[in-house]
């Protein structure tokens, strides 16, 4: 545990420190969101945060491999250099979408084709619960890895809308994937130093370190080149899980904690998820493309009722976390006890979204 805690705290530090770096690129070389009629900032500004991200990613990797229980990661495996591979394709296309602006088929080939060096790399759904267990064929395998990947890229993108909103979102549900992974490595007695925990551990920590300089009022934007970085990561710790787990040696009381590596992404990322379906109705009923943008989502919403952004950006993070955690702790804490703790928790969001209280109009839109 000590080795993962290690290992974000130095994802975090670099991606805060090199953020500053990250910024001033971005304005010299033209990477800035300009103002536009669905936007809620008032004022261009810096994109290209996923750059010190991604740098965050690349620091936590080099010192997990020179870690003493972290090193059995990398002996011997190829799955984080298809980790980098992949995350090196998604930084590059969104370094070139935030700056001048890719069309959607061509940001679309680039995730697929860093969704399929992954896989082909060695990162690959390998077994459904269908039946039992499953066992995927190569081509299919592949198939499905891009899928999930692509989805969970595009999902995490669709919902970066507010200052802090997608940073905080993901950072969430890696914590959750994390203690899911660890605890499910601890209590099945699978080793623990895992590729998949140690992603989540990494990809919280950029998240943490992004967040001061992202939160409302945002000095620099992830921009495209980080909510598709952070997408990407968030797939490939579900993924690289999955492969860990061998469904066939544990028996039927600790099956749901085997099904729910497949099971857990939909719920840490359900807002964005939710965000993206019904944004798809809402268009195709007005008869527009649902790749159309619009004022509509979730947190424009959220804006509407009277919500400042910091508090709009709170309430989100908090349905996330009661999602996930709830989810996590299918595996681990009595039905019962999970079930009085969501119905709880829902309670008291929908309360609190109802009522917007008092809000600050520097913080607004």
């Amino acid at each position: 545990m000590r080795e993962y805690l290690l290992c974000m705290l130095v994802a975090g530090a670099i991606t805060y420190l090199m953020t500053p770096v990250a910024r001033r690129l971005a304005i010299r070389f033209g990477a800035m969101a300009e103002v536009r009629d669905r936007d809620v900032h008032d004022e261009p500004t810096p994109r290209w945060g996923g750059l010190a991200m991604f740098a965050g990613l690349l620091g936590g990797m080099l010192v997990a491999s020179q870690l003493p229980v972290m090193r059995a990661v990398f002996d011997g495996d190829g799955q984080p250099l298809a980790l980098l591979t992949g995350a090196t394709i998604i930084v590059i296309l969104g370094l070139a979408d935030d700056r001048w602006g890719l069309d959607a088929p061509t940001k679309f080939v680039g995730q697929v084709l860093a969704a399929g060096s992954m896989a082909l790399l060695g990162i690959q759904v390998l077994w459904l619960p269908i039946a039992g267990t499953l066992l995927l064929d190569p081509l299919t395998s592949v198939l499905l890895t891009v899928l999930i990947v692509v989805l969970t890229v595009n999902a995490v993108n669709f919902v970066d809308g507010l200052d802090g909103l997608a940073a905080g979102i993901v950072g969430i549900a890696a914590l959750a994937l994390f203690a899911y992974s660890y605890l499910l490595s601890v209590s099945n007695q699978i080793d623990r130093a895992t590729l998949a925990a140690l992603i989540c551990a990494l990809l919280a920590g950029m998240c943490l370190g992004f967040l001061p300089h992202n939160i409302n009022p945002a000095r620099i934007f992830m921009g495209d080149t980080g909510s598709m970085l952070i997408g990407l990561l968030l797939a490939s710790s579900m993924i690289t899980l999955t492969g860990r787990v061998d469904p066939s040696s544990l028996t039927d009381t600790v099956l749901l904690p085997t099904l729910l590596p497949l099971l857990l992404p939909a719920a840490v990322i359900a807002v964005p998820l939710l965000d993206v379906a019904l944004a798809v109705v809402r268009r195709t009923r007005a008869r527009r493309s649902p790749f159309a943008p619009d004022k509509q989502h979730l947190h424009h919403r959220l804006l509407e009722l009277g919500h400042s952004q910091r508090r709009a950006v709170g309430l989100m993070h908090a349905w996330t976390a009661l999602i996930a955690f709830t989810a996590v702790s299918l595996a681990f804490v009595p039905l019962t006890v999970t079930g009085i703790f969501f119905g709880v928790g829902v309670i008291i969001l929908a309360a609190l979204v109802i009522w917007p209280g008092r809000t600050d109009p520097t913080l607004m839109a």
